[in-house]
């Protein structure tokens, strides 16, 4: 046997097992890929479900007249459905209803909208978070397969690195041999072989968009996000230790405080207020002292967890831009840290873009409508 023909054989072997490969990374994704682009699909674009499916609640009639203060609505809210308040967030435009959580007396949070003009109470449902409404909160919880506890988040790790893997394979079948490039449009008329170039030509142009939408997901795995969030510190690209400005912090995880914080502020502890006998800031006062931060409207003021906890406004527009953390001494107000998006370490401040980018935030419903694109190919 010669030389050529041996390299050939050899050739001929490994193509056949890269092709195995690609054939059984497609198997095993298949079904996860199926429920991600299906649900993740459908949450791109939640905020425009949400208004549509709860215009009665979500939407008022725009007035001339400026709105009522936040203790008056929150006030108004509490009259109606009797609890601890637990968070307020303006109405974030105009025509928006400003919306109240509360926390019932048999341990259930509702959300509650009320007319920011008026004071009238428009009704309320179960508080979903940052989901927006009980049935994205189903879907957001399929996406992530969180029904299934631990294991839906391993099975959706392993299956984003099949994603890689499938799509390596895919561009080692698709590289020719001996010319420069594969096929880059649809060349066949018919029959499999139109198939075969379809599969190669929609592949090859959004190969790289499919695996940054699986890398992007990674940091909130388990495994592998547990071991980039250690090596974002280690590296010091993370939130130094010591952000809150050498503060004293309690035990609270600032991801278990609110109901959305960036990545790789999850882990990190609340900080605390000077006192805990004083008398708290009043709400005026302190969205007042946010909004003069001029943070982005569409923002929450969550409310302090006990006698030591902060008042915290957090806020995640399309431009993430201006992405903001803002913790307040419940009893003085004052700002005890204010972060956003460029105060973030370098790998903490890749980890929030590419995450906001995976949901079509930048550039709001066009992008979108773009990320649903390479999933369903």
């Amino acid at each position: 046997m010669t030389p050529t023909s041996t390299r050939s054989a050899g050739d001929s072997a490994l193509y056949r097992a890269v092709w195995r490969w690609h054939f059984i990374a497609g198997l095993i994704i298949l079904p996860f890929l199926l429920i991600i682009a299906t649900t993740g699909a459908i949450y791109l674009f939640k905020d425009e479900f949400n208004t549509a499916a709860y215009a009665k609640l979500r939407l008022v009639e725009p007035q001339a007249t400026a709105p009522l203060a936040p203790s008056q609505l929150t006030a108004a809210a509490l009259a109606s459905h009797p609890g601890a308040l637990k968070a307020y967030a303006p109405a974030a435009a105009p025509d928006r209803a400003a919306e109240v959580r509360i926390l019932g007396a048999e341990g259930l949070k509702d959300t509650v909208f009320v007319n920011p003009y008026s004071g009238e109470v428009l009704g309320s449902q179960w508080d979903a978070g940052p989901s927006g409404s009980p049935a994205m909160y189903v879907v957001r919880k399929l996406h992530s397969l969180e029904y299934v506890g631990w294991l839906g988040n391993r099975l959706i790790e392993a299956a984003a690195g099949w994603m890689v893997l499938l799509v390596g394979t895919g561009i080692y079948l698709w590289w020719p041999r001996g010319r420069k490039l594969g096929t880059m449009s649809i060349k066949a008329t018919k029959g499999r072989p139109w198939w075969r170039d379809l599969h190669a030509v929609t592949g090859i142009y959004t190969g790289a968009f499919i695996v940054f939408l699986a890398m992007t997901g990674l940091p909130w795995s388990s495994v592998w996000g547990g071991k980039f969030y250690d090596l974002s510190y280690a590296a010091g690209l993370g939130m130094p230790d010591g952000y809150w400005s050498k503060l004293p912090v309690s035990t609270v995880p600032v991801g278990d405080a609110i109901d959305r914080a960036p990545w790789i502020m999850e882990k990190q502890p609340m900080p605390v207020s000077g006192a805990s006998d004083g008398v708290p800031a009043g709400l005026d006062q302190v969205v007042a002292t946010v909004e003069g931060l001029g943070i982005a409207p569409g923002y929450a003021l969550n409310m302090p967890g006990g006698p030591e906890g902060v008042f915290t406004a957090s806020v995640y527009p399309d431009d993430i831009s201006q992405e903001r953390v803002i913790h307040l001494d419940q009893y003085t107000g004052a700002v005890l840290y204010d972060a956003g998006l460029s105060d973030l370490g370098g790998l903490g401040w890749a980890a929030e873009w590419g995450s906001a980018s995976t949901w079509g935030r930048p550039g709001g419903w066009p992008t979108r409508s773009c990320c649903c694109w390479p999933v369903w190919r």
